[in-house]
């Protein structure tokens, strides 16, 4: 699979809607992940990202403007132990809880499906990653309506072991902009990473279409030690 630029891939698609990025950096120090969020509607653009405990969720910029929390306010990362969990829904729970129980990453999503925002068939998009010691790994998922017939479920997972220094994958919600809107296809698509935090989280940033960017969390998870570095850019402030 050939390398895209992260950077043309986000500014050539004014609407790839969620995004979660995972990888290693280029010096092999690293566990990289990123995920932003952006927004059509009021409702989805009132939105920041704030810190809850060791991850983030989503809360309302302007409270007042909040018409229906049910699909835009969650907690898109947690951490289990060694494991970060990062998605574009409340199934950030359900994988944290039965996760906790001994169920795998692909099980606990066996017990979800695609948001039900109908014409769109939002597709729920998921990633872990397992850091400790020098290993790494890490597995991304995608769970979509049947080609927009909301009657069947197409269950998608990617899996990665011993990830390359250098290379992340990237999966998103969107072909792109549309009514309704495209869901993604195809396997995460290959992408650079950065050894520097800050600008990685500038890159990506300043890549996002500029009217429909909301918010954007990017983290460094040292492999060896387990700690980490986290940057959250809000567009409202």
């Amino acid at each position: 699979m050939e390398m895209k630029s992260i950077q043309k891939e986000l500014s050539s698609n004014s609407y790839p809607g969620r995004g979660i990025i995972i990888g290693k950096s280029p010096n092999g120090r690293f566990a990289v992940t990123a995920y932003f969020i952006m927004g059509r509607s009021e409702n989805s653009r009132n939105r920041v990202f704030v810190t809850e405990g060791e991850g983030i969720r989503t809360e309302a910029f302007d409270p007042s403007k909040l018409s229906d929390p049910s699909l835009i306010i969650y907690a898109p990362v947690r951490v289990l132990g060694n494991k970060t969990i990062v998605t574009n829904g409340d199934q950030t729970d359900t994988i944290y809880e039965l996760m906790d129980k001994q169920q795998t990453f692909e099980q606990s999503l066996r017990t979800r499906e695609f948001e039900p925002d109908a014409p769109n068939y939002t597709p729920r998009i998921s990633g872990i990653l397992h850091t400790g010691a020098g290993v790494f790994n890490y597995a991304m998922s995608i769970l979509k309506s049947n080609n927009g017939d909301p009657s069947g479920c197409n269950r998608y997972t990617f899996a990665y072991t011993d990830p390359k220094a250098g290379e992340g994958h990237f999966i998103h919600t969107y072909m792109g902009d549309g009514n309704p809107l495209p869901s993604f296809e195809g396997e995460p698509k290959l992408v650079n990473t950065a050894d520097d935090i800050d600008a990685y989280t500038k890159l990506l940033w300043e890549s996002l279409n500029e009217e429909n960017k909301v918010s954007l969390f990017v983290r460094y998870i040292d492999v060896v030690t387990g700690t980490y570095e986290t940057r959250i850019v809000n567009k409202n402030k």
